[in-house]
């Protein structure tokens, strides 16, 4: 497919993301992203690549137990589009469920391909509901 993005499209990559984290599928996940995609969390710097952020999670060691969107939004731009989404997620760190509330923004883009990939996320804590 080729042209602007289409809403059908834009939540159907969405949910495959939030689907793919959830069940621990990290080369599913990460395989949604464009290798320069550029991601920026407000617990760490922001991070240049897919590759880093691969190494990043591989070195922070977390499982995944839960993850629960709500809230979605997206903003068709043309050839990109903004998904905004409230995520709740529950990890394994160190041994001990952690519940995460957070803020989420992702930007998709068409490729030249004519495919789409995720170009940017945004992640920002929010205060537990």
């Amino acid at each position: 497919m080729t042209g602007n993005l289409e809403l059908s499209e834009v939540l159907g990559l969405a949910h495959a993301l939030v689907a793919a984290f959830t069940r621990g599928n990290t080369a599913e996940y990460f395989a949604g992203f464009d290798a320069s995609a550029t991601f920026v969390f407000d617990f760490e710097q922001s991070i240049q690549t897919r590759a880093e952020y691969e190494r990043s999670w591989q070195e922070y060691g977390a499982e995944v137990v839960s993850c629960e969107s709500s809230n979605e939004q997206v903003r068709l731009l043309g050839t990109t589009a903004l998904f905004l989404h409230d995520v709740r997620t529950v990890l394994v760190e160190d041994g001990v469920n952690v519940c995460h509330f957070q803020r989420e923004t992702i930007v998709f883009a068409r490729t030249s391909s004519g495919g789409v990939n995720a170009v940017h996320e945004h992640v920002s804590s929010l205060s537990a509901a």
